[in-house]
């Protein structure tokens, strides 16, 4: 293809990518006004109703509503649209991938997508835990208002770093089939390993809660094993074909 026929054919798979996500954008404009939101505020409600005390999300100027709305259903949008975009991304680059890198690039994309949703609904899981020692913290006789911008910017990071922590390991193991990275390489590293998982997950949660930082340490430390006995399966199928191939050379 020429250089001009690449930049339509970028111009195109943009377009559909924004319109994907304006479409999503729309569904999250709906779903926030009826279901994401009262999600997101639950874990608040339920330490006012806890605490018999006025802890509330607050709304400081009269614009803030319509710009939380509209930052909420963008974000929901990206989120619920990323299979579409991401397939554009990939089929603008698989004309210029050999069959070995497609196979590698295409089975990257069907595994990183579910993984990143199941670690987002990991965070999602441990945030009222969150939510509920640091408001523990508040004196009695005390209200907790948080403002509406920074709470729902401090949910959407929480859920959204897990979600890519989740995944890491399919880059280990597409780092190891690019023959970058080995198998024996990974389970040596894997004190390393666990020691950054563990820092990453106390910085992601509250140094205090115990509890939802190896909630969310143990399913990324079995990723990164599984990460390994992957690669151990690929290295050894590669190393059994290497040696036939020699075998047969020398015969």
């Amino acid at each position: 293809m020429s250089l001009g026929a690449h930049l339509l054919e970028l111009r195109r798979r943009l377009f559909i990518s924004a319109a994907a996500i304006a479409v999503g954008t729309g569904i999250g404009w709906w779903l926030n006004s009826a279901y994401v939101w009262t999600a997101i505020q639950a874990p608040v409600q339920n330490v006012a109703d806890a605490r018999g005390d006025k802890t509330a999300i607050i709304f400081p100027t009269i614009s803030s509503a319509f710009d939380l709305q509209l930052q909420i259903a963008f974000t929901i949008g990206i989120v619920i649209s990323s299979p579409v975009w991401l397939y554009q991304i990939f089929a603008f680059l698989v004309p210029g991938l050999n069959t070995r890198e497609r196979r590698y690039t295409f089975g990257f994309f069907l595994t990183a997508i579910p993984l990143f949703f199941a670690g987002c609904a990991a965070g999602w899981f441990v945030l009222p835990n969150i939510v509920r020692l640091m408001t523990s913290f508040v004196p009695d006789g005390s209200d907790a208002l948080f403002t509406a911008r920074e709470y729902v910017d401090f949910v959407t990071k929480l859920v959204v770093a897990i979600g890519i922590a989740f995944v890491v390991p399919v880059f280990i193991v597409l780092l190891d089939f690019a023959g970058i990275l080995s198998a024996a390489g990974i389970l040596k590293s894997w004190r390393v390993a666990i020691l950054v998982i563990v820092l990453f997950t106390a910085i992601a949660t509250p140094s205090a809660d115990v509890v939802s930082m190896f909630l969310l340490a143990i399913p990324m430390v079995v990723l990164y094993f599984a990460a390994w006995f992957i690669a151990w399966l690929h290295d050894r199928r590669v190393a059994r074909r290497q040696e036939a191939e020699f075998g047969t050379a020398l015969a």
